[in-house]
């Protein structure tokens, strides 16, 4: 199975509603009129998620500042914009699509405007989506069920000649390996099959290692859509 194939294993696509502001993505939206919109959401070596977003209308120093006050969020700034920027949002619990991953979903779209929010996840059927659900609006109250439908599979991030162009171009041959090595063994799948140190022992280099190469295989393949196949070049 490559990097880019699609998984033919059928999924149920849920959507949630969000209008609490506790959620950064609700309630910075609602004070400063601005827009966030998840890029992607990748695990961590220690266990906590990367959330990576866009955010326009507003300026990243100020989301920053909103997100000090949340305990299980850190938040640094990659990029910034005329209109906006994008930020990293280092997340260990109390966050719904963190919630949603150790369920066993996978969290594809979150995003706010003007104080309200929304989450798209697929759930895999052998996760049982309508427990996943259920126990997850249990868990959240405030939260309301949008839709819920059945998909044949899960589709790739990247067109395939933009991506393999990426793995190519763009990153070092142990980043690639480590990469490589990672997504074969289910370091991506939901929930997760192996652990980064499991990775580490496989390829015979140290934790502090493996994260550092994952991480920076990682940011630039963010970089890539973010910007477009060509950035770099």
């Amino acid at each position: 199975m490559s990097l880019q194939e699609p998984s033919a294993r059928p999924v149920c696509e849920v959507e949630f509603g969000f209008q609490d502001s506790r959620y950064p993505f609700v309630g910075v939206t609602k004070k400063e009129s601005c827009r966030f919109e998840l890029a992607e959401m990748l695990p961590r070596p220690d266990g906590r998620y990367a959330e990576y977003f866009h955010v326009s209308g507003v300026e990243p120093e100020r989301v920053a500042g909103y997100a000090t006050e949340m305990e299980t969020v850190d938040v640094t700034i990659l990029a910034e914009y005329e209109d906006g920027g994008s930020l990293e949002f280092l997340v260990s619990g109390d966050c719904p699509a963190f919630r949603l991953t150790e369920l066993g979903a996978l969290p594809r779209e979150v995003c706010g405007r003007e104080g309200v929010g929304r989450l798209v996840a697929e759930i895999p059927a052998e996760e049982n989506p309508s427990e996943v659900v259920e126990t997850f609006l249990q868990e959240y109250p405030d939260v309301s069920l949008l839709s819920k439908r059945e998909k044949d599979g899960i589709a790739p991030r990247f067109p395939d000649s933009g991506f393999q162009r990426v793995l190519q171009n763009h990153l070092t041959d142990r980043q690639r390996e480590v990469l490589k090595a990672a997504f074969e063994e289910g370091y991506y799948e939901w929930p997760r099959e192996c652990t980064g140190e499991d990775i580490a022992t496989e390829l015979g280099i140290t934790s502090a290692t493996f994260s550092e190469h994952i991480q920076a295989a990682e940011r630039k393949l963010l970089t890539i859509m973010f910007n477009g196949p060509d950035a770099g070049n």
